[in-house]
């Protein structure tokens, strides 16, 4: 069976694979820069929208939020409809949402435009299931490593690129900018990707779709607003807890739905849930350095240990750690040929928790932390292309969207508490410079030990995943559970 459906594969695989690759990473990468657009403009929000600090916030929080919603969600409609329709709506949202916010000068406009760039995000699982699906079996790993790597790239290269186009320009240029992208993101995807059947059957969970949205915003928002609410504050605690118990009724709804949103049994499964455990400490790793590298870049010379670079300064400090990730993907290929998801996804981890004991010591110049950033994106860059790769070879074709959309969702959970934690640790470890409060020097490396343990942490649980047999073919586990799903013939 095995043999067949590689054959069967094989014969499905798209024509001109290479243009695809390069159409569904390039619209990735769009979808991708989305987290981090507007971070160089942050403080200067309130005054640009007229509102105050805290309304402004949302600007940046609505998008992750968004994002973390649509990732399971186009996930599994892409599943049930074919995956081209759902990457032409995504794309189709980035350029609604980019040209709201161009023409916006308000808070509620820029709140709109900024949910629709979120919801865009849902691309980017589509995208990687997509490529495993219409790729030559040769190209496969090269692939979802390719694509995989941007959600990563796309945050740290936006940094740059979005302080630069603030510096030079008025900040509605950084949303033309975005809407002339999402223009290219949706002709290059109607002209170039081919269509594929559904793989799925059945219709949308609807209840379920409603009940996964509630649960993840009102987690996200206790965890990304704890700081600014107060962590024992009852809206806090309101929003976190209350997010959980929705959830957790959530999972009792979807277990005994006969067509779920997420088969929660297929989550369940130990290599499935492993990864899915491992995803949220590499996203917590990926985001901590591109929270923690610039406030250290930036801080004043006058510290003792401050950089005093300006905000592009610190971006472009930033920006080899995101191309590293890209350089890496042939390698993560490689590995994930040679070594299997499980071994490539533990050295990504240790290589990642490497970077951060290089930040630990070396700090005295822009040069050491861009060198600390740089090994700490290789590992993660490896690491995000073995996790969708465990996912879809440990689940049926027909949940393959839904499983890498899933373990989207869960490196991003991981991103909004490293998030949380620095913003904690940041702001407890302080000295006063004037009547300025500024993080000490140990609070810094605080946030890089905690990098390295989350890393650490992720190896280990990856390492308790079976290690597959010499003579068990990558796709074998996802096939038995195809088998076991079907009606036994009379």
């Amino acid at each position: 069976m095995t043999r067949d459906s590689d054959a069967a594969t094989a014969r499905g695989s798209a024509r001109h694979p290479a243009l695809i690759l390069i159409v569904a990473g390039f619209s990735s990468l769009c979808a991708a820069l989305m987290q981090s657009l507007v971070i160089p403009i942050q403080p200067q929000l309130p005054e640009m929208l007229g509102t105050s600090a805290s309304n402004a916030a949302w600007v940046v929080t609505a998008t992750l939020l968004a994002g973390g919603v649509a990732m399971p969600l186009t996930g599994k409609l892409a599943d049930l409809k074919g995956r081209k329709p759902v990457l032409v709506a995504s794309a189709l949202l980035l350029l609604l949402g980019s040209l709201i916010c161009a023409l916006g000068d308000s808070l509620a406009p820029v709140l709109l435009g900024r949910v629709l760039q979120g919801l865009a995000m849902g691309y980017i699982p589509v995208a990687i299931s997509f490529v495993r699906e219409v790729m030559p079996p040769h190209l496969r790993n090269t692939a979802v490593a390719g694509i995989s790597a941007t959600l990563g790239v796309g945050g740290a290269l936006g940094l740059p690129i979005a302080a630069w186009v603030a510096q030079s320009y008025d900040w509605h240029a950084l949303f033309w900018l975005a809407t002339v992208l999402a223009v290219i993101m949706v002709v290059a995807t109607l002209a170039v990707l081919p269509h594929r059947p559904a793989t799925g059957s059945g219709k949308l969970d609807v209840i379920g779709a409603i009940g996964m949205s509630v649960g993840i915003v009102a987690l996200l928002v206790g965890i990304s607003k704890g700081s600014d609410w107060g962590w024992a504050s009852p809206a806090t605690l309101g929003t976190i807890l209350g997010g959980l118990v929705v959830l957790l009724l959530w999972g009792r709804f979807e277990i005994g739905h006969e067509n779920p949103l997420v088969d929660l049994r297929t989550t369940a499964r130990r290599p499935v849930l492993l990864t899915n455990i491992a995803a949220p400490l590499a996203g917590f790793g990926m985001m901590a350095q591109s929270i923690v590298v610039p406030q250290l870049l930036q801080a004043p010379g006058a510290t003792g240990y401050g950089l005093g670079q300006t905000v592009l300064q610190a971006g472009l400090w930033m920006a080899p750690a995101g191309l590293m990730m890209m350089v890496f993907t042939p390698i993560s290929s490689r590995m994930l040929t040679r070594l299997g998801g499980r071994t490539t996804l533990a050295t990504g981890m240790v290589v990642m928790a490497c970077g951060y004991l290089v930040a630990f010591f070396l700090t005295d110049a822009p040069w050491q932390l861009m060198l600390a950033a740089c090994v700490s994106s290789a590992g993660v860059g490896i690491a995000y292309a073995a996790m969708p790769t465990l996912i879809m070879e440990n689940s049926p074709a027909s949940e393959a969207g839904a499983g890498v959309g899933v373990n989207a969702l869960m490196r991003s959970m991981g991103t909004t508490v490293a998030g949380a934690v620095m913003a904690i640790v940041l702001t407890s470890i302080t000295t006063t410079m004037g009547d300025t409060s500024l993080p000490t020097v140990a609070a810094f490396k605080v946030c890089f030990a905690l990098g390295a343990v989350a890393g650490l942490g992720a190896a280990a649980v990856t390492l308790c995943i079976r290690r597959r047999s010499a003579e068990e073919s990558p796709g074998e586990a996802a096939v038995e559970l195809e088998a076991a799903e079907e009606p036994a013939l009379p």
